[in-house]
């Protein structure tokens, strides 16, 4: 300032250069919070995919003599759609792919995996037969024959397909499971309810 009580220029322009600096810094410290809390987000989005995450698998179980569907995953497996083949054709319940297999429909018994959700750890019987001679001859009929597609989704609504060529019997490839869109929306004659 000089005597009169004025600001000489000097010092005007001064504070005007730290006041741009300061305005330039506060931007650019909002920005940086914003991607912090994108990020933030971001791995709290993974963090609960994970904790929500399914993962079925299908197997025999020859003490129980029943089909058995499984959640390995650790959150609920919602299911959308089964398909069950015989010798490439669609069936639509346990009937008829017993029929296909030429095997005489009698006191077997089903749990309904279509629609269903699976809890983490959960184990549905999709069917049991209380005799082991006709547990074997189901076995026995099955085993190059059947063929098992379910797609399930887990609460986020992202999903997968597990598509199975030996469901039942020794696993003569691994099965393949894949992460799809969405379920497809299948033919009603192709559907499996059980």
């Amino acid at each position: 300032m000089d005597e009169t009580g004025h600001r000489s220029p000097d010092t005007v322009r001064s504070a005007n250069h730290w006041d741009g600096v300061a305005a330039i810094m506060a931007a650019l410290i909002g920005l940086l919070a914003l991607g912090v809390s994108g990020y933030t987000a971001y791995i709290q989005r993974q963090q609960v995919r994970a904790q929500v995450w399914p993962y079925l698998i299908v197997g025999n179980n020859d003490l129980d003599q029943s089909l058995i569907v499984y959640n390995k995953g650790v959150g609920p497996a919602i299911v959308r759609s089964v398909q069950m083949r015989v010798d490439d054709k669609p069936q639509i319940d346990w009937a008829h792919v017993l029929a296909a297999l030429g095997l005489p429909p009698r006191h077997n018994i089903e749990s309904t995996l279509n629609p269903g959700v699976l809890s983490p750890g959960e184990q549905l019987r999709a069917i049991r037969f209380p005799e082991n001679d006709r547990w074997q001859s189901f076995r026995a009929a099955a085993r190059d024959r059947v063929t098992m597609d379910i797609c399930f989704c887990s609460t986020l609504d992202e999903c997968w397909t597990y598509s199975d060529r030996h469901p039942i019997g020794d696993k003569g490839s691994a099965p393949l499971v894949k992460p799809v869109a969405q379920c497809p929306r299948l033919p009603q004659n192709q559907v499996f309810n059980n």
